[in-house]
């Protein structure tokens, strides 16, 4: 069987507060939506603006960073997988789907008092939410004699 790829990379803003729920089990579960646009020229050469929603889940601790730092407004980079959920509506007995991105990696590019812009930010895929301080890049940063090639 060939090789698939499910991978989702998006960089927008929430649309609304997220909505957080618990599971028996007492895991977070992350509700929200991300809004992405594109600008475009129409046919009579103006510009023009689309925006695409996107529906994602989060879990465990992903899910509790956005509890605790994303809000309305946020921008965030998003790495993910699209994932199709069915279930049978009880109002209507008919069968549900849901496409929605589960969410593996989360960027906050806004800062913790800010909706947009750039800032300070967090990554969900380390739990270490604090930036590195000024001392730990200068000496991940600093040249030797050994790095000149000459």
């Amino acid at each position: 069987m060939a090789r698939s790829v499910n991978k989702v990379i998006l960089v927008g803003n929430v649309g609304k507060e997220p909505e957080i729920k618990f599971a028996s089990n007492g895991n977070a579960i992350a509700n929200f939506s991300l809004a992405t646009s594109e600008r475009f020229k129409d046919k009579s050469g103006e510009w023009q603006e689309r925006t695409e929603w996107h529906s994602l889940v989060a879990y465990q601790r992903t899910a509790e960073i956005i509890r605790d730092y994303v809000k309305k407004g946020s921008k965030l980079y998003v790495e993910g997988r699209i994932q199709t959920r069915s279930w049978d509506d009880q109002a209507s007995g008919q069968k549900r789907y849901k496409t929605e991105i589960v969410v593996n990696d989360l960027v906050l590019l806004s800062g913790r008092d800010e909706t947009s812009g750039g800032g300070s930010y967090a990554r969900s895929n380390n739990y270490d939410q604090r930036p590195a301080s000024s001392d730990d890049l200068v000496q991940s940063t600093e040249i030797t004699d050994d790095d000149i090639p000459f």
